[in-house]
């Protein structure tokens, strides 16, 4: 992990995470110039390294500030962008349902360099509004903790998501910040940016085993495939909760919705650092796609208690991790199932013996 390579000055946040393997080369670039976003670049070398022309990053014109050197390596480039935050009150009437947007564009991020761990791989951004007139955060803000990861395994905390050594973890976090209204309920803008022989897809997957997430039955993935061989190169993926404690609980569970997947060429993210590698004609030249993800159940009153709302999603690259069948539900059902099963052979045998035991007497007829 490198924060700020090349520069000694604290003021803006970039995040490297490189992950090296045998003969290739995964980077993710987390930065907060701009809107939070994170740059994903796969390579066939595993010597490749990242470039930074930081007076170019920093001016009003970013393009070709950020590459990967030697750009032959570069096999694969996509980027996530963590774009706004809306706020909106539980109405069925349309007009003045939503409040005004948070533009995470227009936020001021501390500096990561005193939440940087380098041995448990872990970062955050932390923001609140340039300019904030009503007060909602004078005592919250909005983070981005990033973790990144060198095996696979599962997290302890809720919602345990599965990850691999080709993967990270973001979670969005609204801490202490003053809803605007009764009952409110917030929601997350993801955008991402994508090759145009690159098409993303929303997927919903359901599962009777809730074991690591209890009372979640569901897995989203926005999954990047190629359009010539439909391999999938990159993915993010959630579950369908968020949860309103630090250390969450089953009871702490907040329902999470996602919108229908929809192109955004028409508004390209507000970032410098998809402009600075992908260039000022992103918009034209790249595909980009945006979801919606909201928080909140029926009543909406979790985070009206506690002020907390934490949301937990896995980006990488490749193919998203898939959960089987644990041992638990696996002897869960083969006993529901196997236990009628074994009744009815057992008792058909009992009938069988039982026929054939009545009629043994008798002798048969010729």
């Amino acid at each position: 992990m490198q924060y700020n390579p090349g520069w000694n000055s604290s003021s803006v946040n970039l995040l490297h995470v490189r992950a090296v393997g045998t003969a290739d080369t995964l980077h993710y670039v987390w930065s907060s110039i701009g809107a939070p976003t994170v740059l994903l670049v796969a390579t066939e070398s595993e010597s490749s390294s990242l470039r930074v022309d930081w007076k170019r990053l920093l001016s009003p014109t970013p393009a070709g500030a950020v590459w990967i050197d030697p750009p032959s390596s570069v096999v694969y480039s996509a980027a996530v962008v963590f774009n706004k935050v809306y706020e909106y009150r539980d109405s069925k009437v349309p007009e003045g349902l939503f409040y005004p947007t948070y533009d995470l564009s227009d936020f001021s991020w501390d500096s990561i360099n005193h939440t940087l761990n380098h041995t448990a791989l872990t970062a955050e951004f932390r923001g609140v509004p340039v300019t904030d007139p009503g007060g909602s955060f004078s005592n919250g803000s909005v983070a981005f903790r990033v973790t990144a990861y060198e095996s696979g395994g599962r997290d302890g905390l809720l919602p345990s998501l599965l990850h691999t050594a080709n993967s990270s973890k973001v979670e969005f976090v609204l801490a202490g910040v003053a809803p605007r209204g009764n009952g409110s309920r917030f929601a997350l803008e993801v955008a991402t940016v994508e090759e145009l022989g690159v098409a993303q897809k929303l997927r919903s997957v359901r599962s009777i085993d809730d074991e690591y997430t209890p009372t979640v039955f569901e897995m989203l993935s926005l999954v990047a495939e190629s359009r010539n061989d439909s391999s999938t190169l990159s993915f993010l993926q959630w579950k369908a909760t968020a949860y309103g404690s630090r250390t969450p609980r089953r009871e702490d569970s907040i329902r999470c919705r996602s919108e229908s997947l929809r192109a955004a060429n028409w508004t390209l993210p507000v970032s410098s650092v998809v402009r600075a590698y992908f260039g000022e004609a992103v918009g034209s030249s790249y595909t980009v796609s945006a979801v919606n993800i909201s928080f909140g159940g029926e009543e909406g009153g979790v985070y009206q208690e506690k002020r907390y709302l934490s949301w937990s999603a896995l980006l990488g690259f490749g193919q998203p991790p898939s959960d089987t069948f644990s041992p638990l539900v696996i002897s869960i059902t083969a006993a529901a199932l196997g236990t009628p099963v074994l009744m009815l052979l057992g008792g058909a045998c009992l009938v069988l013996f039982a026929q054939r035991k009545r009629y043994s007497e008798y002798e048969p007829i010729n």
